[in-house]
């Protein structure tokens, strides 16, 4: 076949981009496949509910992505990329007026948990200070032996290997308790597994340096920002075109793919060997969610009024309940009250609703590939700790697990973060290799949220899959200029990309 691309990226997920702008940045022709009507993954802004309410389709707070080096050297800040941070990073409510409160400031978050302040401030307090390390660390590829960890780190090392439920003993607090519970909860994984208490420190940590910001605009605008690039740089992006196979795509030296461990054994697989195909076959998926969007008249009127000021909030109770819905979620049950995350945006970025009113986020955590809609449960606990949260409603969308999977093939099961947050998972994703990106077929590459270094929209994956790709098959070996990309002339427009507000 004749060679009419160095490189074909497929997927447009902000590690599929990551990758693009890598290789666009080292002088290669890139083309970008999309299946979808446009750009993004899980990092797309829509009108889901009413005209005029815009709303994160997935992401949407995203301090790995205010922190990630590839995004520092991309300069998504020059590129219009606006992250603003709510004076309240998260917080979780209790019933009876009570919560939980994190800020900027780890002294302030202590000060707020009465007996539980000075054991705070031991397990958070290293780990969010310094130069970003623990973020360095979490976003490298390869971890360093824990004895030559800085200080803080060798205290993440040592906590991390423990569960949630296992750090929660240090706190005598209901509030201290839910706090962890509802950081850890994002792993998906019941309270009781390592690494849950891994997630919980790292979440809580990073909420405080640099914080859990949302976008001004939407998370879209990250992956429009990249595409922008891209097409600038003369690179070609394609949406509507699903790939079932690699002899659908144009001939190039090295095809990245976005794309699950299941995708990838379904496209490539005659290409590759039948052990590494079962090792694929056993890479595990993570429980599901269900999605629930509204549009609302007002601000949620929380009775603590700490959560009218958060970016994030925890719903479910204390930390037994997080824990006993984490537990029916992992032994294949709809709990009935579930852990609910909810985002504000409208408390940063009116741009997101019409004057006065509020876009609002949603999801829980169900068994993976569920069909069922959890409107009702996740209203319940919003009018649990928001009393007359159901008078605002103007709308609402919800998207079901299965749903979820339809709509981005990626989200197995409904699972959004592209694999179980399991230790081993954690380290060899999503198989043991020494480099995880590289295929036993040569010139086919992984570069997905299922491999390292971990879940979420920071870019990383692409990039660390692009460098290889350039060492490999092109013999390059310097890190590319990433904020150049797109910069050598007037930009070209975005195709497949709806106008968005402000």
């Amino acid at each position: 076949m004749p060679v009419e691309y160095d490189a074909v990226v497929v997927g447009s997920g902000p590690n599929g981009l990551a990758a693009a702008v890598t290789l666009t940045a080292a002088g290669l022709r890139v083309l970008v496949v999309e299946g979808a009507a446009s750009v993004g993954g899980g990092c797309r802004t829509e009108e889901l509910t009413l005209p005029g309410f815009w709303h994160d389709v997935c992401s949407t707070a995203h301090p790995l992505a205010a922190a990630s080096p590839f995004f520092l050297r991309f300069g998504l800040q020059e590129r219009g990329v606006r992250f603003v941070n709510a004076e309240v990073e998260f917080a979780h409510p209790l019933d009876g007026g009570r919560a939980a409160v994190v800020t900027h400031s780890v002294a302030a978050t202590a000060d707020r948990l009465g007996p539980d302040a000075r054991a705070y401030r031991r397990l958070i307090g290293p780990l969010a200070t310094g130069d970003s390390e623990l973020t360095k660390l979490l976003l490298s590829p390869i971890r360093l032996p824990p004895g030559r960890y800085p200080r803080g780190l060798a205290s993440f090392a040592t906590h991390g290997l423990r569960s949630a439920s296992g750090l929660a003993r240090r706190f005598r607090t209901p509030e201290a308790r839910a706090l962890l519970a509802g950081a850890a909860a994002h792993g998906m994984l019941p309270l009781t597994a390592v690494p849950s208490g891994a997630v919980g420190l790292m979440l809580t940590a990073l909420a405080h340096q640099p914080g859990w910001p949302f976008v001004v605009g939407g998370s879209a605008r990250i992956t429009h920002a990249m595409t922008e690039a891209v097409v600038a740089a003369g690179g070609r992006v394609e949406t509507g075109r699903w790939v079932r196979s690699l002899a659908e795509l144009p001939g190039a030296k090295a095809i990245l793919l976005d794309v699950t461990p299941r995708a990838l054994a379904a496209i490539a697989g005659g290409r590759l060997p039948a052990g590494y195909v079962h090792a694929l076959r056993r890479f595990r998926y993570g429980a599901g969610v269900c999605k629930i969007d509204f549009a609302l008249s007002g601000p949620v009127p929380w009775a603590n009024e700490a959560c009218r000021r958060a970016a994030v909030v925890h719903l479910g109770g204390t930390f037994e309940e997080i824990a006993a819905a984490a537990a029916d979620v992992t032994a294949g049950r709809h709990p009935a009250s579930p852990y609910v995350l909810v985002g504000q945006p409208c408390t940063v970025d009116q741009t997101r609703a019409p004057a006065g009113q509020h876009a609002l986020w949603t999801y829980c955590h169900v068994p993976a590939g569920s069909d069922v809609d959890m409107t009702a449960a996740v209203e319940a606990q919003l009018e649990r700790f928001a009393p007359g949260f159901k008078a605002l409603v103007l709308g609402r969308a919800a998207r079901t697990a299965a749903e979820y999977e339809e709509y981005n093939p990626n989200y197995v099961g409904g699972d959004i973060a592209a694999g179980a947050q399991t230790l081993r998972q954690t380290l060899a994703r999503p198989v043991a290799r020494w480099n995880p990106y590289r295929t036993p077929a040569r010139g086919v590459y992984l570069c997905s949220s299922s491999t390292p270094p971990l879940p979420g929209v920071h870019g990383r994956c692409g990039e660390l899959a692009a460098r290889t790709v350039l060492r490999d098959i092109f013999g390059i070996r310097a890190e590319p200029d990433l904020a150049t990309v797109g910069r050598g002339g007037p930009p070209r427009p975005l195709a497949d990309t709806r106008e968005r507000p402000g």
